[in-house]
């Protein structure tokens, strides 16, 4: 394979020099994934196993579907970034190490004292960052028992276990019980974040508080997630203002993730 093609070629590394990596790849037509899985490991000596990915994600977990194509069965690795480290097996959790800026920007608008719930958590990277970052306390709420698994790994790793609570279960069972209590809370799950809209506005203390809300689509998501928001805040007597956009990533042409920061709290609180 030529170097110009391998160039082309989109990969992801998950891991560290230090513990070895894994290279999550996707395989261009016509192009042999032995070839591919070689040109990387040889460009990363420390990548352990390369992953094909074989199809988009899917289900509660947000899985995607891989193929081994070179290199070890173990694709357990201990990613590193900003300072900190996450235990993972990218065959069994969601995890993007391309939004390790995104993470720490989110981090770095929290402030000293504050009580921050994480919905939809996965490993731990956001509660994680926070943690490290901030002297605040964090609530990591997962679905996937994997995820969760690795989640308390990573809080007992990075020695943050009196900041960091890690809970198993769905976002709609367990937030009731945490109603009133958080400064902000963070919803980073573009697709299908909206449905939860009305518990983390409810999570908030009562006098308000801040969401950094994911979302996907074309040039009027930042519309449509606006509109949701007011109109869920409406319906208990509390307003919402947008008071940050942001593009994360690309999906495909005009397709977006992208992150829009509101300010919520009671119409009577100026």
């Amino acid at each position: 394979m030529s170097r110009k093609k391998f160039t082309r070629i989109p990969y992801d590394l998950v891991g560290s020099r230090e513990t070895g990596a894994v290279a999550v790849v996707e395989v261009p037509e016509g192009l042999s994934p032995s070839d591919v899985a070689r040109n990387v490991m040889k460009r990363h000596p420390h990548v352990k196993s390369v992953l094909k990915k074989e199809g988009a994600r899917e289900g509660d977990f947000r899985i995607r579907p891989f193929s081994l194509i070179a290199g070890s069965e173990d694709t357990e690795v201990i990613h590193k970034e900003y300072g900190y480290k996450l235990k993972l097996d990218p065959r069994y959790v969601y995890f993007s190490p391309r939004e390790a800026t995104e993470r720490q920007f989110i981090a770095e608008q929290v402030k000293d004292g504050e009580f921050v719930l994480v919905m939809f958590a996965g490993v731990g990277p956001y509660a994680i960052a926070i943690a490290k970052a901030k002297k605040a306390e964090v609530v990591g709420i997962e679905l996937n028992p994997i995820a969760t698994r690795y989640f308390q790994e990573n809080v007992l790793l990075n020695k943050i276990g009196y900041k960091v609570f890690p809970i198993e279960g769905d976002v709609a069972f367990v937030t009731p019980a945490l109603y009133g209590h958080f400064d902000r809370v963070v919803m980073p799950l573009p697709k299908g974040a909206y449905l939860f809209i009305p518990y983390a506005i409810r999570a908030l203390k009562k006098e308000g508080g801040v969401i950094h809300f994911y979302y996907w689509g074309g040039q009027d998501a930042f519309r449509r997630a606006e509109g949701m928001f007011q109109a869920e805040a409406m319906k208990i007597g509390w307003g919402a203002a947008s008071t940050g956009f942001r593009i994360v990533s690309s999906y495909s042409p005009r397709i977006y993730k992208i992150r829009v920061d509101f300010l919520i709290k009671p119409t009577d609180i100026k």
